[in-house]
Formats: C-alpha cells, structure tokens, sequence
C-alpha cells in the first residue's frame, strides 16, 4: 500500500506550524521556570537574613497562588505550575507531530476498517481524536495534579485533626493553654503533616506579634477546610466571651469524632449501590457461562442432533 499516493488529512497540513508551535511553548516553559527558580532562591535568601518568621497575607495574591497554596505549593509555585502547563502543551504538540510524521494513526484507521458495522466506524472515530486527546491530557496535566494534591491535602488534615483535638482537649484539661498545648502536641510529632505545617505556620505568627483571633483567621484561610473553619470559630467565639478552652476543645473534639462516625455509616451504607454496577458486568456473567454454560452445550449438541435425524 502506497501511502505518497493517498490525500493528506487535516494532521498532514498542519506540521509547518507545529514545530513554531512547539518551540515557542518551550521557550515560555523555560522562561517560567527560570523566573520562578530565581524568585524561589530570592525568597529563600531574604527569608534566612530576616531572622524571624514571614506572615503570608491573602490579599495581593491572585487566585492561582491562592488554589496552588491551598494544595500545598507555596512560594513562586505560580510561575512553576505555567511553566509546567507549557511544557506539557509542548509536549502535546510534540506527540501530534510525531503522530503525524509516523503516521500512525493513518494506518490504525486503515486497519480499523476491516472491522465489520459500527465498531470499524467507531474506532476510527475515536483513533482520529487520538492526537487531540493527548494534546488535551498533557496540557491538564499539572491541573490534574494540583487536583489530587488538594484532595490528599483536605483528607490528611481532616484525618489529623481529630487526634490533635483530643490531645489539646486533654491537655487543656490539664490545665495548660492553647499555645503552650499546642506547642506540646507540636512536639511529640513525628513526621512531616500537611495540619502540622499548618499549625507551625501559625505558631509562628503568634510569635511575631500577630493575634491570636488574626492568626487563626489565617490559617483557617490558608487551610480551607469545613473542619478548621468550625474548630476555629469555636475558639474565637470562646475567647470573645471569655468561655472555657478545655469545654471547647472537649466538645469539638467529640464533635468531629460523631461526625467521623456519620461519614464511615453513610460510606458504609453507599457501598452496596456502589457495588452492583461491577457485580452485574463483572461477576454474574462469569457466573452465568460458568454455570449455564455446560447446560446450553448440551443443549445445543441435543437439538443440532435432532435436526439432523429429521432430516
């Protein structure tokens, strides 16, 4: 099969803008991480000289820092995410050139053709968005994992946050206050907590001068999760009225436990609906050649021999 011979398709016109393409997506991708490495090593050099903590403020910030800080990347993360988002749209743009020059997907179609009705149609429909798809996957790339860093960033700090609220209620009752617990639970601590760098960051705050009310307001901002909001208008309201730090801390603490509790029952009462769609495409089909199966044979073999005496 002579491929010279045949008509170019829409890819085949495209490749003299696909290299310009590609090169300027590369050139603002190295540009972005460049800027964003040197602003990165900026901030690191004044933040040793400065000696003490920097307070991080909401308000001059555009809303890619804010959703970036929010997933957990903090710093010149902006510049960094454009900079990936470019790389993987030069990736993108790369892969459909390459698709094109191979052509591939010309000869994936030519293939799927010999499939009999719709199935042949329908895979060539979906072999011909290929390059497209990949251009789009590669271009949401860095979106789809800022996505996911959110999502395991809200689950660890609602999973840590019980436990630190029942170690500050019991501390409390002990008779200490919320900083000086804080500070306790702060250091028996192992490991590294997207809560625990939170709560740092507010301790730190605290001790640059900060109040407290402020400070938590902060970091219910920066964290941005139901749980925090709640614990920490319960704590403002306390010290407004002059309330008892270990009752609010006991009844938060047991609070966020019930609900805990509400959301593994509802999970756990989900969980059969859920099930039946696998259950029906997955298991009894199976069930069903296993068990019928040998039964329709015999059958088949019993009537295929009737047919043929009567005949």
């Amino acid at each position: 099969m002579d491929l010279a011979n045949e008509p170019d398709s829409l890819l085949g016109r495209m490749p003299p803008l696909l290299p310009i393409l590609i090169a300027c997506s590369a050139v603002v991708a190295v540009w972005l991480l460049a800027r964003g490495l040197s602003r990165q090593d900026a901030a690191r050099r004044i933040g040793e000289a400065a000696a003490g903590p920097v307070i991080e403020s909401r308000r001059g910030d555009s809303r890619l820092t804010v959703w970036l800080s929010r997933a957990g990347y903090r710093g010149p993360a902006a510049s960094q995410f454009l900079a990936a988002t470019a790389g993987g749209v030069a990736f993108g743009l790369l892969s459909l050139w390459l698709l094109n020059r191979t052509q591939w997907i010309d000869w994936m179609e030519r293939a799927s053709a010999s499939l009999p009705g719709p199935i042949g149609d329908a895979a060539q429909a979906l072999l011909s968005l290929t390059p497209w798809i990949v251009l789009l996957n590669a271009s949401l790339a860095p979106w789809m994992i800022v996505r996911a860093a959110r999502r395991g960033r809200v689950a660890s700090i609602d999973r840590d946050l019980t436990i630190t609220l029942e170690l500050l209620a019991t501390l409390a009752e002990a008779g200490l206050g919320f900083d000086s617990a804080l500070a306790r639970v702060q250091e028996s601590a192992t490991g590294e907590s997207a809560l625990g760098e939170e709560m740092a960051i507010y301790q730190r705050d605290v001790l640059s001068g900060v109040p407290r009310l402020q400070a938590l307001r902060h970091l219910a901002d920066r964290v941005d999760v139901a749980t925090v909001s709640v614990f920490v208008s319960a704590l403002a309201q306390a010290e407004q009225i002059g309330a008892s730090l270990s009752e609010t801390l006991r009844l938060q603490a047991n609070d966020l436990r019930d609900r805990r509790k509400m959301q593994a029952l509802i999970q756990a009462q989900a969980l059969p609906v859920k099930l039946v769609f696998p259950l029906i495409i997955c298991f009894l089909p199976g069930l069903f050649v296993s068990t019928l199966g040998p039964a329709l044979y015999q059958l088949i073999k019993v009537v295929d021999g009737a047919l043929r005496n009567a005949r």
